[in-house]
């Protein structure tokens, strides 16, 4: 078995962690996995959207910043976690899932972010 760093990251991240990475500026990358149009409703800051229907096309994207947090977020945590499974069974195994998704981000962190 291969005992590397990313072995031992948690599937699952909170908003608070999420935000605690966002104000230390850390060099992460937060994708959205929603629709357009949700994330034309809505959005984090800094979100880059790759809709879950095309992140195998875009895989290269999310893969050109492993050894950094990856971030995957939808509306409540079904999808992204679904994306982060994905991820991690091709070859990116620090992604991680935002539990609650932007529901939970406009519910405990930011309540200017619109809810739907």
């Amino acid at each position: 078995m291969n005992n590397s760093p990313s072995d031992n990251i948690p599937v699952e991240i909170d908003v608070q962690s999420v935000k605690l990475l966002i104000d230390s500026e850390t060099d992460f990358l937060l994708v959205d996995c929603r629709e357009v149009a949700e994330h034309q409703h809505c959005r984090i800051e800094g979100s880059r959207l790759i809709p879950m229907n095309e992140t195998p096309d875009r895989l290269a994207e999310i893969e050109s910043h492993v050894g950094k947090p990856i971030v995957v977020h939808c509306h409540h945590g079904g999808r992204s976690l679904q994306v982060v499974n994905w991820l991690r069974a091709n070859g990116v195994p620090n992604a991680q899932n935002m539990t609650g998704g932007i529901e939970a981000w406009s519910n405990e962190i930011d309540p200017a972010v619109p809810r739907y």
